[in-house]
Formats: C-alpha cells, structure tokens, sequence
C-alpha cells in the first residue's frame, strides 16, 4: 500500500518563486485566478460574461471546412515535432507576406500548443536561472509571471500607465541592464489594447542590443490592429538575430479553443526552445495544422475584414460604456476595451475596481476584470479603478451587456 506522507514535502525551487511572485499562497496552495471566480460568478447569476477574451462566434467556413476533412481523412496521429511541414511553410509565407521577412521553414519555425505553451517552452529554454532577469511592460498577460519564477527568473515590470500606455523610456533604460536575459514584448498589448510607439520599439531593439538580451514578442494579435499596420519587431534593423517571435491561430481565426501556435526566428534560439519544448505537449493539434495554414494563405480582404468587424464591436461597446458612466481608453488592438470606472464606482459605494466588478454581475448582470489582476503588488494603486471588457462578442451581446450596464445610471 502506497503510504501518503502526514506533512506536505519542502517546496521546490518554482514554489519559492512563485510565492515570492504571490502566485500561491504561503501554504503552497493555488487559489482560484480572478479568471475563474469570475466566470463562475457569470455562471452563478446568468451574467454577460465580457470578462474572458473568447469570441462567441466560429471563424472562417474555410478553415473549419479543412480541420473536418483533415480528420475524416486520417490527420489524427502525432505530427512532426517541429510542426505539420505544410504549416511550417505557411507561417513562413505569412512572416514574408505581411512584414517582408525571409524565415526558413525548417530550421526557423516551430509549430507549439498555443501561445502560451510557445512562451513556457522560450523561457525555459533560454533562462539560465537564478541571476537572470526578465523585462516585461506592465500590465502584463497574466501568465508571464508564472512562466517567469517557473523558470527561476526574476520579473523586473516596466509600467505602462493610463491613457496612452506607453512605456517612459528612462524607467524602460533603468529596467534593462547586463543581468537582463530577456526583454518579453507583448505587442499588441494585453490588457491594454495599445500598440507601441516606432521611438519605444527602437529603443527596445537598441537595449536589446547594448546588453546582449534576447526579445521575445508575442504577437497574438498582430491582425487585430485597427489603427495602424502591425509592425514586428523582429523587422527592424539589428532585431532579428537576437529576436523570437511568437503567434497563434486563436485570436486571428477565432478558435482559441485550437491551441496552435507558432514561434520564428534564429534557428539557433528555435533550437534551445525545441528542446523543451518536446518535453512539455512534445506535439499537439495534427487535423489542426493544416487547417491553420489554409487560415494563413486566406485573402487580404480576410485579415482586413477582422480588423474592421473587432473595431467596430469596440466602438459599439465604448458607447456602452460611456452610457453607463465610464471613462473609456480606446484601444488601437485587440479583443479588450479599459475604462476607468472611479467616478461610477465611488458613486456606488465601491471602493475599487476589483469591489466593483465582484459587485456587477449579481447586481447589474455582466462580468468584466479589474485591470489590478494583471500587476504587480507595487504598481496596484496605479490601476485600481481600471477595468476590462472583451469586445469580441457578438454585436447583440454587447448591445444586451450596454442595456445592462446603463441600469447603473438610473439606479
């Protein structure tokens, strides 16, 4: 008979990270993210749940057409390690295509479990440990902090603060120095919606530089963009090299559920993140694959179109909220919408965004997140009465979730 030891074992070096991090708590246990509480509390009251970055609507008829024919035709066993060669092909059109870069689709891409696992498999990969540090701009998605003591290394936030949420590049200069191992770029940004200025990415390629640091992008909603064009940082002068990108099918296809990403750049860097990477999901998603690369060979006016139809859900959810009583930030990108709702929470008696949005789904029926989830302890009170809605929903319920919300003004 197996014997269960009566105390708990010391915890490892990733559990004293992440207690340090405040990702567990001190007994070592993981509470519920904000994400779930949430969505159990849209669950619980029959809420609008515009709190999770999930469309409600299926992406293009061609793709889907592609994942039912790959699996009835027998696409179902593992692929490749590095990835379906035809998907690998077409992440190395697409990186031509859009933003004129050469990528060798057999030594320069692998094809990884999401966006998420592309991350975990970089860090781990390319992290020494103890000693290394990892920049990262704040608000940050929130599992770079996990991956980040994951892999032993220590998280130095840059702080993006409202409206423009751009970063002060003095506070960027003291945050990168020697012991920097990577700067980890999320542009488009999440929770933001913003996109960096061309004066903030040239400095990140020339700190990158100066101190020998590898950047990391993620991307994921690079063709999301409605006020400008996407422009990579691996496409600027002296980046490439020392630059990986990472992307996914999720966002751009609507099929987050997928999971199928992508990483490119220097074979070199590909090749220290293949070989964590084949010790985590090892491959993943075979009908998947070549249904991805027929999303990525699909026309301009696809990607175009995207754009536009997100933009405009923005805007319908902006009158929404403005209705209501927030001061919405309007986002250049992306799935999500940040208002500050100090006036309109003070005026109900709440104390902070993350009070408020515990209070809006029983009280008012829609679910959003305090931007406060997504900071470190020492830079909270900056964002305290930030709070973010996803706009990729259906244009009927986000006019349902306006109704709603504008109870609030006659209450």
């Amino acid at each position: 008979m197996q014997r269960i030891p009566s105390t708990p074992p010391p915890p490892g070096a990733w559990q004293r990270a992440a207690r340090g991090a405040g990702l567990l708590a001190p007994d070592g246990t993981s509470a519920p993210t904000i994400f779930a509480e949430m969505s159990a509390l849209a669950a619980q009251t029959g809420a609008i749940n515009l709190g999770q970055g999930f469309p409600d609507e299926d992406g293009p008829d061609e793709v889907l057409a592609a994942a039912r024919a790959a699996i009835s035709t027998g696409r179902n066993q593992y692929p490749p390690g590095r990835g379906e060669p035809d998907l690998r092909h077409a992440v190395s059109e697409h990186q031509r295509r859009f933003y004129g870069l050469a990528v060798d689709p057999d030594r320069e891409v692998l094809i990884t479990a999401g966006a998420t696992e592309a991350l975990a498999a970089t860090l781990l990969g390319l992290i020494d440990g103890p000693g290394d540090e990892v920049v990262v701009f704040e608000p940050t998605y929130d599992a770079y902090a996990a991956l980040i003591a994951l892999a032993g290394a220590t998280l130095v936030p840059v702080p993006l603060r409202s409206p423009r949420f751009q970063p002060d590049l003095e506070e960027l200069r003291r945050a990168v120095s020697d012991r920097t191992r990577i700067i980890l770029v999320n542009d488009p940004h999440n929770p933001t919606g913003m996109t960096f200025d061309a004066e903030v990415r040239d400095e990140i390629v020339r700190l990158a530089a100066r101190h020998d640091a590898i950047i990391v992008t993620d991307e994921v909603y690079e063709h999301l963009v409605f006020r400008s064009r996407h422009v990579p940082l691996a496409s600027l002068e002296g980046a490439r090299e020392r630059t990986l990108s990472i992307s996914s099918a999720g966002k751009t296809f609507s099929v987050t559920g997928w999971k199928v990403g992508w990483i490119t750049g220097p074979a070199r860097l590909i090749d220290a993140v293949v070989a964590v990477k084949q010790w985590l999901t090892y491959v993943n998603g075979a009908p998947f694959q070549p249904a991805v690369a027929v999303g990525l060979r699909l026309p301009d006016e696809f990607f175009f179109g995207a754009a536009a139809t997100l933009r405009d859900k923005h805007a319908l959810l902006a009158t929404g909220l403005q209705a209501a009583g927030f001061s919405v930030i309007a986002p250049h990108a992306g799935y999500f919408t940040i208002a500050d709702a100090r006036d309109l929470g003070e005026a109900h008696g709440r104390t902070d965004a993350d009070d408020l949005c515990r209070w809006l789904p029983e009280t008012v029926g829609v679910v959003a997140i305090p931007v406060t989830a997504f900071v470190t302890t020492e830079h909270r009170e900056d964002y305290s009465w930030l709070v973010r809605f996803a706009a990729c929903k259906r244009l009927e319920v986000i006019a349902d979730a306006s109704q709603r919300l504008a109870t609030m003004v006659r209450a």
